[in-house]
């Protein structure tokens, strides 16, 4: 799950101003957020926030493992953990 309204509301803005800080319309940040964004999507939504991309998620303390597939310029890798993530993202940044 995406931490974006979150991260928001610790920086004291709202999604509409984030949405204007990026030159897109609220229906579009809102459906990114909500649907399945894409790697350069996430990372626009982490630059106008000022954070990291693996910061957007959500990393529960109890089980902070990640499961899943990144694909990042046509190619496909499986993640296990925000660790994992972190290291691609920092891989292909």
């Amino acid at each position: 799950m995406l931490r974006v309204q979150e991260i928001c509301k610790e920086q004291g803005i709202t999604m509409q101003d984030l949405a204007k800080k990026m030159g897109v319309t609220y229906q579009a940040l809102y459906a990114a957020v909500s649907g399945n964004p894409t790697i350069g999507k996430l990372g626009e939504i982490a630059k106008a926030l000022g954070v990291n991309i693996v910061d957007l998620f959500t990393e529960n303390s109890q089980e902070s493992d990640v499961n899943g597939y990144v694909k990042v310029k046509g190619t496909l890798y499986e993640v296990h953990s925000f660790e994992d993530l972190r290291k691609l993202l920092e891989l292909k940044s």
